[in-house]
């Protein structure tokens, strides 16, 4: 078992998971350590760190806006991985990003350069099952995982077979289309989330959508946490660092609460 798989498997045991997603670099690259160290403070698990990409399908328009301005700044993966290895994050950082931007880079020099960072993970959305062999054998030398996105389109079939291999948490996607905030949910999520919990081996977190907090103690009724990107995102935006760490905090506040119950 990967080092992130035991890791997030034994935090689960003992508390709801709480995964921050931000964009590195929307505020300026040189922003994104203290960006981490208010996360991890304010009671995030892990961390996804968005690499900026000039085609973002899975992403809302509010996450395209951060990775425009990401572009903007001339934030780039290299110049990302140069700085991660110059800093030591709380908690595991997950790599979140497009299938292009990996293999550009190099797949053998990519895990070479992350040796000394705290990235434990990547979530390639745009890269199927079926490619991840692509990636793979590459990540399993370096202990690095690949998390599975699991839709509401999924047959069961299809669900058993991407919980096989499954890595890291498994990332149910509560909503069809891209994320944001403001969205509505199917009537059967709840029991869509909480069939895909039980027969999971690994901690299950819903995103997409999931916006404040009443989003996060329903999905945490039902699966082992949940996964916070646009209402993140776009907080850093407006108000800063500071003011987001009271939201972050507002909403893991709410974790504690159901883990104790």
């Amino acid at each position: 078992m990967k080092t992130l798989t035991t890791y997030l498997s034994k935090k689960a045991e003992k508390q709801k998971l709480f995964v921050p997603y931000i964009m590195a670099g929307a505020q300026g690259l040189e922003s994104l350590p203290d960006e981490i160290k208010m996360l991890a403070k304010n009671g995030a698990t892990a961390i996804e760190i968005g690499v900026p990409f000039s085609d973002p399908v899975a992403d809302g328009p509010i996450i395209q806006e951060a990775g425009l301005r990401a572009l903007a700044n001339k934030v780039t993966l290299k110049k990302i991985i140069a700085l991660l290895q110059q800093f030591d994050s709380p908690v595991p950082l997950i790599f979140m990003g497009y299938s292009n931007s990996f293999f550009h880079y190099g797949l053998e020099n990519l895990v070479k350069d992350l040796e000394n960072t705290d990235v434990k993970g990547f979530i390639i959305p745009d890269l199927p099952y079926e490619h991840r062999d692509l990636v793979l054998p590459t990540f399993d030398e370096a202990d690095l995982a690949l998390l599975t996105l699991i839709s509401l389109t999924s047959p069961q079939e299809r669900i058993r077979t991407l919980l096989e291999e499954a890595e890291g948490f498994v990332y149910a996607v509560t909503i069809n289309g891209t994320t944001g905030t403001g969205k509505n949910y199917r009537d059967n999520l709840d029991e869509h989330l909480a069939l895909i919990t039980k027969e999971s081996k690994i901690p299950v977190l819903a995103g997409f959508g999931v916006s404040d907090r009443s989003h996060v103690e329903r999905f945490n009724n039902c699966c082992d946490g949940v996964v916070v990107g646009s209402k993140i995102v776009k907080s850093l935006q407006d108000k800063g660092i500071a003011e987001t760490g009271k939201l972050v905090y507002s909403l893991t506040n709410s974790i504690e609460q159901v883990s104790a119950g």
